[in-house]
Parts: structure tokens; C-alpha cells; sequence
């Protein structure tokens, strides 16, 4: 019977060691991940949002000039704005702490 998988350094051995190392990367680049925070904004600044690395809104501010009662939809179109801006950036930042650590694979589930 062969031994291990040839053509790979250290075998069968080797790659669980690498598959272990990998996902104790990913496991800290996604508490870092969860960590972070982005600003979003829109509207030139005039609305902004906090997103976290969880998916969370932890602030939302609206400047006065942003709110007038004969707009509301322009408002709530603003609003949407920023909490998307802000969510891509955090998206942004999961998929390259992922990408460092699986150097640049795509693997399905991950993000």
C-alpha cells in the first residue's frame, strides 16, 4: 500500500496540518472580522451608519438639513443609502481577512 499522497510535503500528515493551521486562521480572522466597524453615509454626509462585523446598526445620525417633512422619501432613501454603504464596507473587510487566509481561494460558505 502506498504511502500518504505523493508529490505532497509530509504526506497525509502534512496536509491535516495545514487544514488545522487554516482553520485556526479563519477562526481568528473572523473574531477580527466581528470586531470591526464601518461608517457609512449618504447624501454627502448628511446621514450616516455604524455597522459591526456582526450585521449589526449600532449608530444611525441624520443631520437636520436632511429632514424635511415634505420628503420623507428622500429621508428614508438616504437612510437606506448609508446602512448599505455601510454594510458592504463590512463585507469588504470579511472577504480580504478570508482571502489572506485561504489565499484567495473562493471556498463555498465562507462568506
Amino acid at each position: 500500500m502506498g504511502k500518504g499522497f505523493p508529490g505532497l510535503p509530509g504526506g497525509m500528515q502534512g496536509l491535516m496540518k495545514q487544514a488545522q493551521k487554516m482553520q485556526e486562521d479563519l477562526a481568528v480572522a473572523q473574531r477580527e472580522a466581528e470586531n470591526f466597524s464601518a461608517e457609512g453615509s449618504a447624501g454627502g454626509g448628511v446621514v450616516k451608519a455604524v455597522a459591526t462585523g456582526k450585521y449589526e446598526f449600532t449608530s444611525i445620525s441624520i443631520s437636520r438639513e436632511a429632514v424635511s417633512p415634505d420628503d420623507v422619501e428622500m429621508l428614508q432613501d438616504l437612510v437606506l443609502a448609508a446602512c448599505n454603504d455601510a454594510l458592504g464596507k463590512v463585507k469588504a473587510n470579511l472577504k480580504d481577512k478570508m482571502s489572506k487566509v485561504t489565499g484567495g481561494m473562493n471556498l463555498p460558505g465562507l462568506f
